[in-house]
């Protein structure tokens, strides 16, 4: 593909994409397609009869009979979105690949690195186009953040601290989480997957975006709650810690937790302050800059400012539970780029780096050091966030 386009191009016609799995996050899709009135569904499937009935009954949907079918509705130009269990997501975005559809895939790409790798090739192999979740970092407070770091708001960035820990997940009513067509919060995949798999994205894409490729990770992790599924432990960590080493010199401490009061918030240390957001999961969190200077002989911050883009945006969605998140903003940049010939801004390069530094992570135990091998081209800046801040 060529290389990206200021502008998306002009839409005549609706964009289409179809979906496998229909839980609780096919709901949070949904909701967000109402911003884009161009993108329409063409099919859903899911392995539960009753769930996607319930699905397509409430958001008019046509379901499909097999997975077969439902990619046989689809034409080239469509995008597949892979919303299934964690499990599930190397083989059905395998099927979708060898079918000669682009697949966009809930995170992760893989629960293991050699079938990531193996996604990677054959899309490579087949000129298709893979991308994964978590899409974020093509957010309002994202890429302001990230605009604030390119015009040194803050000095040179040197430090992130981020935080991405859910509160007490164990002993929260979840059982009676509801999607919107009545589908319940997956538990017990949430817990099987552990913490940091699940959640650790949001923070890795825009610090990937904003600081390129991660070169070592040094992390670890731990389950800590054993009495989470039916009284016995899920098998993955819900906690982890890990520090991040990027090529371009920056580090990041990065904390993921379903156990640490809820807390969201990044904070980037330059050298001339502070940036920092509360909520990683609001698109719209107000970023703030705080200079640092100097009385005799102490350091102070000044008073917090707000930092904002100068135009509009992209749209918004209203908040589901603790998120303010857009879904589709990820899926609508794909098929723009599809349209306009250019590489996707959540490209497969960017998801197998991602998988990577997440499996790191993840795998980490009582303590690892891993260098990352996978790397990828620097993203370009949405277009509306582009120019510099005022």
């Amino acid at each position: 593909m060529s290389a990206d386009a200021t502008h998306p191009p002009a839409r005549h016609a609706p964009r289409h994409v179809a979906l496998v799995g229909t839980g609780f996050v096919a709901d949070l899709y949904m909701g967000s397609a109402a911003a884009f009135p161009d993108i329409a569904v063409r099919a859903a499937w899911d392995r539960d009869p009753d769930r996607l009935a319930a699905f397509c009954a409430h958001w008019d949907v046509a379901p499909a009979a097999s997975l077969d079918d439902l990619l046989g509705r689809t034409e080239a130009s469509d995008l597949v979105l892979n919303l299934t269990n964690p499990h599930e997501h190397a083989g059905v975005s395998t099927a979708i690949l060898e079918a000669g559809r682009h697949v966009y895939s809930e995170k992760p790409l893989a629960m293991d690195m050699g079938d990531a790798r193996r996604l990677h090739a054959l899309a490579g192999e087949r000129g298709l186009v893979l991308a994964s979740a978590p899409c974020s970092v093509l957010g309002e407070s994202a890429q302001t953040l990230w605009a604030a770091v390119r015009g040194r708001a803050a000095g040179e960035a040197l430090l992130v601290y981020a935080e991405m820990d859910d509160g007490f997940i164990g002993r929260a009513p979840y059982e009676t989480w509801r999607g919107a067509s009545g589908s319940r919060w997956p538990a017990a995949d949430e817990f099987r997957v552990g913490c940091t798999v699940e959640h650790a994205g949001y923070v890795v894409t825009w610090l990937m975006a904003i600081f390129g490729p991660v070169a070592r990770v040094v992390a670890a992790g731990a389950e800590l709650d054993r009495v989470k599924l039916d009284g016995g432990p899920a098998g993955a960590p819900d906690y982890s810690c890990a520090t991040l080493y990027f090529a371009g010199g920056a580090v990041a401490r990065l904390t993921c937790s379903i156990l640490a009061p809820h807390d969201h918030a990044l904070t980037v240390t330059g050298t001339e302050g502070t940036l920092r957001l509360a909520e990683t999961w609001d698109n719209a969190a107000p970023v703030r800059r705080r200079r640092r200077f100097r009385v005799r002989r102490r350091v102070f911050e000044g008073l917090p400012r707000r930092l904002r883009l100068k135009g509009p945006t992209h749209p918004k969605v209203g908040r589901t539970g603790a998120a303010s998140m857009n879904f589709m903003l990820g899926p609508a940049e794909v098929l723009d780029a599809l349209a306009a010939g250019r590489r996707p801004r959540l490209d497969a390069d960017f998801a197998l780096h991602l998988n990577e530094v997440t499996l790191a992570i993840h795998e980490a135990g009582r303590g690892t050091v891993r260098d990352i091998g996978t790397r990828f081209a620097p993203m370009a800046p949405m277009p509306w966030a582009a120019g510099d801040l005022p």
